[in-house]
């Protein structure tokens, strides 16, 4: 090719060596590497070169798994993922795309939810726990198989908490039994232990083979050893109950937890006995999330330091440091997300309705918003959208620099799990009533009527998803008219192709 002939190229009054001009242009953006192909023509394939272009790609985030030789042409794979970017923030924005509701009849009411990239894991009052995989778009919900005892032939206790990662899927029942399973090896699970009481949390790492629970005054990690078989890694003995339960992700070694128990936070190493993080007498933790380096929680203070409301403390989990206290706010803090914003940000909600961004660099919030009625209970961001969940049952999706509201979604009960990327968001409307009336414990036929529940919804706001197959042909709309008619996202209720 003429590429392989160029041993020269000129620069302005000299002639440099293609490898030293390449060296150069690395230093440029798109935009000057597009001007640089105007100059001439060996300019033009030097600006064109792959590895210029592959290093472009990398730097804005796309294709991170693909190596130099996945595409012949890396100017036009960059141009697509840019294209791309673009119609899914007009889909999200103008909520174009298709919803599903991830329902199981059988299970009675939802009792806990939770995801990880698509795959949702839901557990219910029967004791079942379900799983769906929403990248496949055939939502086929496969029921993951319980440890029968001997004695089990009765009704199964209700699941009280579910978690999934990468690889495994915990479930945690109301009798204190815990059961995991392996997702690459089917339905049968492949550790179950149990607790003597009753189990307060629940925690699964986002990647690795971890399963932290609560109960009682203990907190329990387990762990598979080289050859796969699981064991209690570590015991810890805790003076108060524990509310909140959090794995460290990106640990090497053996796992870490942070465990809040009413008023005080502590660091759960195997080495040694737990750590206290931090401690003020009264002062209870409301909230509390997790990431490698950092933990965030938020602490209630009963207004008797009148200087000093309701705050988010984040501790540094190497040095044991508080390096910042952000938020003053006479509500309690109900959830906050520091695991999934971007750096040095962090988003949470409170009970006195607002969702809040804080920049943690400057200890401040950078954006306010009044969204739920009854107090905020789910949040997640990224670096332009955040999507909050209420009590009400508001799922309220915000543009985050604008400052407003772009859509919301209702449904009856509270908003318990929230979770998105790139293309799709999955929320989870959990009953309070786990019990509701007119339902009997020993009725076999569905006597819980649909609106008592909970319901999940997958969203798919991506442009290839929306082949008409993706929605059931009696949940489409046959509306053809955009006027008066805002949200083009496919319909739940046939109303209009009966």
């Amino acid at each position: 090719s003429l590429q392989n002939e160029i041993n020269e190229v000129p620069f302005f009054d000299v002639q440099l060596p293609y490898e030293l001009a390449l060296k150069i242009f690395h230093y440029l953006g798109k935009a000057e590497l597009g001007r640089c192909a105007q100059v001439s023509r060996t300019w033009k394939i030097l600006a064109e070169d792959e590895v210029l272009w592959y290093r472009l790609c990398q730097e804005e985030g796309y294709l991170l798994d693909r190596s130099i030789s996945d595409h012949s042409c890396w100017k036009l794979a960059l141009k697509n993922c840019r294209a791309r970017e673009r119609t899914l923030k007009y889909n999200w924005k103008n909520r174009i795309g298709a919803v599903s509701q991830l329902r199981y009849e059988l299970g009675k009411v939802l009792c806990d939810v939770h995801s990880w990239d698509g795959v949702v894991i839901a557990g219910y009052t029967s004791g079942e726990v379900r799983l769906w995989d929403t990248r496949t778009w055939d939502y086929t919900a496969p029921t993951l198989e319980a440890v029968q005892g001997p004695g089990d032939a009765g009704p199964r206790p209700h699941v009280s908490f579910v978690r999934i990662n990468s690889s495994l899927a915990v479930a945690a029942h109301e009798d204190g039994t815990v059961s995991v399973w392996n997702l690459l090896l089917g339905r049968e699970p492949i550790h179950h232990y149990q607790h003597n009481q009753k189990i307060q949390a629940l925690a699964l790492g986002p990647e690795g083979a971890a399963v932290a629970t609560a109960s009682g005054f203990e907190v329990k990690v387990e762990t598979p050893d080289d050859r796969g078989f699981w064991h209690t890694t570590a015991t810890f003995e805790i003076q108060k109950l524990v509310n909140f339960l959090n794995l460290v992700p990106d640990v090497t070694g053996s796992p870490v937890a942070v465990a809040a128990a009413e008023d005080i936070v502590y660091l759960l190493k195997a080495e040694g006995p737990g750590k206290i993080l931090h401690s003020v007498y009264g002062q209870p933790v409301t909230c509390l999330d997790v990431s490698a380096q950092e933990a965030a929680f938020g602490i209630k203070t009963f207004g008797w330091l009148l200087n000093e409301p309701n705050q988010i403390l984040l501790y540094n989990l190497e040095t044991n440091q508080c390096l910042t206290k952000v938020g003053n706010s006479i509500g309690d803090f109900t959830c906050v997300n520091l695991h999934d914003s971007p750096p040095h940000m962090l988003v949470a909600g409170n009970k006195d309705r607002r969702v809040r961004v804080f920049d943690l660099r400057r200890g401040e919030s950078v954006c306010s918003l009044y969204a739920h009625q009854l107090g905020v209970s789910a949040v997640q961001m990224d670096d332009w959208k955040i999507v909050s969940g209420g009590e009400e049952g508001l799922v309220c999706v915000w543009d985050q620099r604008m400052g407003t509201k772009l859509w919301e979604m209702h449904a009856r009960h509270p908003v318990r799990h929230v979770w998105f990327n790139s293309h799709s968001l999955i929320t989870a409307n959990v009953p309070e009533e786990r019990n509701p009336r007119g339902s009997s414990s020993t009725d076999d036929d569905p006597a819980v009527h649909r609106k008592y529940r909970g319901i999940i919804y997958s969203y798919e706001f991506s442009g290839e998803q929306l082949a008409g197959d993706s929605v059931l042909p009696i949940c489409r709309s046959s509306y053809d008219e955009v006027t008066g008619y805002s949200y083009n996202i496919g319909l739940a209720m046939p109303y209009d192709s009966i």
